[in-house]
């Protein structure tokens, strides 16, 4: 089994996805942590597999000194991980609300100037930031919500921890921190609306929800059913490799498969694929409904009670795509 080659090619289909979402919208989303996260992340995922540090050193090709000393390093500035200066630009305008170049100039004067400049530049093209005036009387002003067609960010970022809760349920605070990058302000306020609205209840210090349901054009939560969606394929896949299984047997109840359709205009079958995923979600909408309208009236689970997590999706891929 050439391991290697797989992790190789799955590192690379993700670096995909992370550069298609930190440009989507047009947003350039800061990525200087990625690297650093990445790594601290493995690490604390391989000592949860019982892997010792001096195995984890050698598997990253480091001293064990020098593996200690970065993970120190990085640990100590979990929370506060450091800005861009794309970011902390993008953040003193937002701040501001109306502020000349040089301001901005002086803020970061520690900077090399043409830089910021290019920064400053990389904003307004972007739509970020909107710029009026000539020379020393430019001024900048940042877009607001509604001007960036983001939609609620609150909304957004509640819908995010509400898949958390909906995976992780009975689920702690901490739980749900540890499953998701979020500072503790957002995270705090995204509990308080949920439970404020009835979609998460807290009981004994845990959060739970009956469902969790980002309704189709929903402006605000498309990054939580991203979210939900990618989770669940990684939870399946880490599930049955934890299980040893390592081929699919007709019978199984963990694991997925892919299937790949050639159609074109006039095909018998054109119709027939391309509806695939309406019906299926219909069927499995369908069934969630009589299985959440049974449960409501069964009372608490029983502790044998086993959490079924389906997914299904589909892409159609033209001729000149790459």
């Amino acid at each position: 089994m050439n391991v290697s080659s797989l992790i190789d090619a799955v590192v690379r289909q993700t670096t995909v996805l992370i550069a298609q979402l930190a440009t989507s919208a047009g947003i350039r989303a800061p990525l200087a942590h990625v690297a650093d996260q990445v790594f601290l992340d493995l690490v604390r995922a391989l000592r949860g597999q019982g892997v010792g540090g001096k195995v984890i050193a050698d598997m990253f090709g480091m001293a064990l000194r020098t593996y200690h000393g970065r993970v120190q390093r990085l640990s100590e500035s979990a929370t506060d991980r450091g800005r861009t200066l794309w970011e902390a630009v993008l953040g003193f305008v937002q701040e501001r609300g109306l502020v000349p170049r040089g301001d901005v100039m002086q803020r970061f004067r520690y900077d090399d100037e043409a830089t910021v400049r290019g920064v400053l530049n990389d904003l307004v093209e972007s739509g970020l930031v909107f710029k009026s005036g000539r020379g020393d009387r430019t001024v900048y002003r940042a877009a607001s919500p509604d001007e960036l067609g983001t939609g609620d960010r609150a909304e957004g970022d509640a819908a995010l921890v509400w898949v958390a809760v909906n995976r992780y349920q009975p689920a702690t605070r901490a739980q749900i921190a540890a499953a998701l990058v979020m500072d503790d302000a957002a995270l705090d306020a995204a509990l308080a609306r949920l439970v404020a609205d009835g979609r998460v209840v807290e009981v004994a210090g845990a959060f739970r929800c009956d469902a969790c349901i980002v309704p189709y054009g929903t402006p605000a939560g498309w990054e939580a059913a991203l979210f939900d969606h990618y989770q669940a394929l990684v939870t399946a896949v880490c599930t049955k490799l934890r299980r040893g299984a390592n081929q699919a047997r007709p019978d199984d109840r963990i694991g997925g498969s892919t299937y790949g359709f050639d159609v074109w205009p006039g095909h018998p079958f054109e119709e027939e694929v391309y509806g695939l995923l309406r019906e299926t979600r219909a069927r499995v909408s369908d069934l969630r409904v009589r299985v959440d309208g049974h449960n409501a009236g069964a009372g608490a689970p029983p502790d044998e009670a086993r959490r079924v997590i389906f997914y299904v999706g589909q892409t159609l891929r033209e001729e000149n795509e790459a």
